[in-house]
């Protein structure tokens, strides 16, 4: 087949006029297809070749069969033996070109040398590229779903079917012995930054010997452009590059009276015009509003015994409050601002899980609440000697974990938030109406997730908006799964014209400082809510107002995807705005 590729415009007309003067120089051509082999609908032609296909294979296996009783030679062959060979041979590349096998394709008909494939289903696809760029929204205004104008030269070039290669320099001849010797295992990869006092060099020479090692390229993943000074020895060890991940702004969120644009990082399409979406509702139906239940971040050693009498007398001790301001004092002088707010004790047999709980200023605070658990640990070794650490951390905290202690204890920040969300918002912004919202809240968040024995998990989608601020703003992002904890309420206020939404999130571990949040790019998508760094007037309130837009962005989520859900517009969307037409692997940026 030789059939031109017509760059999407916006109207027919002009993609019509400018067709011919485009592509002139360059034809773009489509890959055969195994229905393209006879000019036939396709079941007809799929019975033609499957009826040849079993006929001459049982023809040949008649006619062998004859030859072996007559004792003819089977190398000799007749004019319609040869027929029915060539016919299988046909017929076999046909279905096996139809069942998927691509490179039997590739030898039915190629496409002549100096032409750019493209991989296309059929002329449907151009029209969807119309539809695309004719389409409006959040998401459709961000998107170019026209083919970019390739110059002549650059079609022959075979680096378009590939995605763009991040350029890094031949390596020093001083560069190359280290990386010789790190290939050869002479020197520790872990050690060259030490060694060369230059950790951008470090991860250059790392990444050429990872890949000479492994004989695989990191082309696609860039080198230049990040500060590897900023994460060594406290964010990432061993680098060779970095991950880009797009990031995009939903809101105002109108919260407590103040509006937020939110940053969220995600490969995800339709998540942050979901969650803007939400953001509007709120916002025109006078904001959402917030509350700070509980602050404190938790670490739970297990200790052993001898016995159990022991380890219950060592719990009596922590429990017993004659005893806090001691260990108050001895679990305070780690730092500044960790201050013990509690100890709760379990037993199971001779073994103790003492779970600590502290506020940890601005911070997300475990370095902080384990370097008091351990001053703690040491001033109990005097009064109990026969006391073992098995380890510092039991999980009974519990950390990066589903646990019930963090459902109903919580850990970080507990937050509850909520909007009332006015009747005419729900039907023109979200599409829907109140009692069908209200109804399928209770069925599918509530009633649903108890049916499946969810942990936490009495929401529509909560980890979506959590993982992409988390992401955003230098969270860790695998204490998503216990901040994600949610229960999404639903009810009819005002006569029952309104609707008044919540979400409850009893464990949001965040902080804003420390870790990936000192980031340039985290570091600026803090300083886009106005919560960067420590709140040096007020230390913690900074990282409490992070929780609480964290709980307001999962508000706006949920809020969006349950009116999708109750529309039937989720498949609708996802189709339009997550599902690009563009073969990403053929067409270059």
């Amino acid at each position: 087949m030789d059939v031109r590729r017509r760059p999407a415009k916006s109207s027919v007309s002009r993609k019509s006029a400018a067709a011919g003067e485009l592509l002139k120089p360059h034809k773009l051509y489509l890959q055969p297809k195994a229905s393209d082999a006879l000019p036939l609908p396709l079941y007809i032609t799929n019975s033609l070749f499957f009826t040849l296909f079993f006929s001459v294979i049982y023809f040949l296996l008649t006619r062998w069969r004859e030859k072996i009783r007559n004792s003819t030679p089977l190398h000799v062959v007749t004019l319609s033996e040869l027929a029915a060979l060539a016919s299988l041979i046909a017929s076999a590349i046909y279905l096996l070109g139809f069942f998927g096998i691509g490179f039997v394709q590739s030898f039915v008909t190629r496409s002549p040398s100096g032409t750019w494939d493209v991989v296309l289903e059929d002329e449907s696809d151009d029209r969807f590229l119309l539809d695309e760029d004719s389409r409006c929204g959040p998401c459709a205004a961000a998107i170019d779903c026209s083919l970019p104008v390739v110059p002549p030269k650059a079609v022959a070039d075979d680096s378009l079917s590939r995605v763009p290669a991040t350029v890094i320099p031949p390596p020093s001849e001083e560069d190359e012995e280290i990386i010789k010797s790190v290939v050869a295992g002479s020197t520790p990869s872990y050690s060259l930054e030490s060694k060369l006092g230059d950790c951008k060099r470090a991860a250059a020479i790392r990444r050429e010997a990872l890949e000479r090692i492994t004989g695989k390229s990191l082309s696609g993943m860039p080198l230049d452009g990040f500060d590897y000074d900023s994460i060594l020895g406290q964010c990432c060890e061993m680098p060779v590059g970095y991950v880009q991940i797009p990031v995009g702004i939903a809101g105002p969120l109108l919260l407590n009276g103040t509006e937020y644009s939110v940053p969220m990082a995600t490969t995800e399409g339709c998540l942050v015009a979901s969650t803007n979406r939400g953001c509007k509702a709120i916002y025109v139906s006078g904001g959402a509003t917030s509350i700070l239940l509980r602050d404190g971040m938790t670490r739970a050693p297990v200790v052993r015994f001898g016995t159990a009498k022991r380890a219950a007398e060592l719990k009596f001790f922590l429990e017993d409050p004659l005893n806090s301001d001691t260990l108050a004092v001895v679990f305070n002088k780690s730092s500044r601002f960790a201050r013990l707010q509690g100890i709760q004790c379990a037993i199971a047999g001779k073994n103790l899980y003492i779970r600590f709980s502290c506020s940890t200023g601005d911070a997300m605070g475990m370095n902080m609440v384990s370097k008091g658990v351990q001053n703690v640990l040491d001033f109990l070794q005097s009064d109990f000697p026969d006391m073992d650490v098995m380890g510092i951390s039991g999980n009974f905290c519990s950390d990066k974990k589903p646990a019930a202690v963090n459902w109903i204890q919580g850990r970080g920040k507990s937050v509850v938030c909520e909007a009332i969300i006015k009747e005419e918002v729900v039907k023109k912004v979200l599409k829907t109406n109140v009692a069908a919202l209200v109804e399928l809240n209770m069925l599918k968040n509530l009633t649903g997730s108890a049916m499946a024995g969810a942990l936490g998990g009495f929401n529509a989608h909560a980890s979506n908006i959590v993982s992409a601020v988390y992401i955003a703003t230098g969270q860790d992002p695998a204490q998503n799964v216990e901040s994600s904890h949610c229960i999404t309420m639903m009810e009819a206020v005002n006569g029952g014209k309104d609707l008044h939404v919540s979400v409850t999130m009893p464990s949001i571990e965040v902080g804003t400082v420390g870790g990936g949040t000192q980031l340039a790019s985290q570091s600026a998508c803090l300083n886009l809510l106005g919560v960067k760094g420590a709140n040096k007037e007020s230390p913690g309130s900074n990282s409490r107002l992070l929780a609480t837009i964290v709980a307001g962005s999962v508000l706006a989520g949920e809020l969006s995807l349950m009116s999708a859900l109750a529309a039937g517009q989720l498949v609708k969307s996802h189709m339009k705005y997550n599902r690009s037409s563009k073969d990403v692997t053929k067409i270059a940026s």
